[in-house]
């Protein structure tokens, strides 16, 4: 997907239209726009591909192992709009999304049965693993665990996001105890076939043949930490365990690299060379930007307001000045 996105547009041509789904004082907020991000975007990829089904679309869909640089910079695009950007821009990513993960359909080649990047079990896979990761990764990377209060909010939070991507918000983990019990069920059915382990491994340490120079560097300046917050099994299954010593050393050496990242200025460099199409939307909350109106719409609400049923029958995007 060459076209710019929704993130890209925010800073391009229209001011914030309003605080997005969760708000400046979310937990989400706090999760998703900290350095930690960066590390649960790789964990998260990784951990996603042990789903047999949405490896098979992604290998089909994305072609990454020609292009692991796009599918990190356009996951990242889309995570980061939905949880911190405005809520016209997180409508118009969900509906890109969908329609490009409508194509993305065919035989797993290990089981022969029918998979499809829509389909509900694998969006809800996706969903959990990436909120999960940014959770784990700001407790153990960044300032810690959140307060029970802000624990819980957060989980609240997960369950609203839900409802862009194709899955039930009902099935959606409403609690960590929760998200362990989906895990637990999800297990049986996690694998890596021959093409999806070429994917996890482009993704931990991407070549520099199939990625940009700032994916290719941060891969592998990221990847021992990365990992290091992966269960054991997966990490043993995959082809990419480390020994325990290497778990505990890196995480001073991860905390540091999270603190000098927290200055605006690296955490653009960063994201500008790992995922540039992210980089307007984290721009907007640099800056502080206000937005058009103080308020935070329900998915429901913004879809009324931005969604392709609310757009002129031209089907061409309502453009606001600034």
């Amino acid at each position: 997907m060459t076209a710019i996105g929704p993130a890209a547009r925010i800073g391009k041509i229209r001011p914030r239209e309003d605080w997005g789904l969760f708000g400046p004082d979310s937990p989400t907020w706090r999760v998703w726009s900290h350095p930690t991000a960066i590390l649960a975007f790789q964990r998260s990829v990784v951990v996603e591909t042990f789903d047999p089904f949405l490896a098979a679309a992604v290998h089909q869909q994305n072609k990454v192992r020609y292009n692991a640089a796009g599918r990190f910079d356009r996951t990242i695009q889309y995570f980061l709009t939905v949880a911190v950007g405005d809520s016209r821009a997180a409508i118009e990513a969900s509906e890109i999304l969908m329609r490009v993960h409508a194509k993305a359909a065919g035989t797993e080649p290990v089981s022969g049965l029918p998979y499809s990047a829509n389909d509900p079990a694998s969006q809800l896979w996706i969903h959990v693993t990436g909120w999960q990761s940014n959770l784990l990764c700001y407790e153990r990377y960044g300032p810690g665990p959140l307060s029970a209060a802000d624990e819980k909010r957060y989980w609240e939070e997960c369950v609203i996001a839900a409802e862009l991507q194709t899955c039930n918000p009902a099935d959606v983990p409403r609690s960590r105890a929760e998200v362990r019990e989906y895990y637990a069920a999800m297990r049986p059915r996690l694998c890596l076939s021959e093409s999806a382990a070429t994917l996890v491994h482009y993704f931990l340490r991407t070549p520099r043949s199939q990625g940009a120079l700032g994916l290719w560097a941060g891969s592998h300046l990221m990847s021992a930490a990365t990992i290091a917050t992966i269960p054991r099994w997966m990490r043993r299954l995959g082809g990419f365990d480390q020994p325990a010593a290497l778990d505990a050393a890196v995480v001073p050496a991860a905390r540091l690299a999270v603190r000098a990242a927290r200055l605006p200025a690296v955490s653009r460099m960063v994201l500008a060379g790992m995922a540039p199409s992210a980089l307007p939307v984290m721009n907007q909350l640099h800056r502080g930007e206000q937005p058009l109106h103080a308020e935070t719409p329900t998915p429901a609400e913004a879809r009324r307001r931005y969604g392709r049923a609310a757009q002129p029958a031209t089907g061409a995007p309502v453009a606001l000045a600034g």
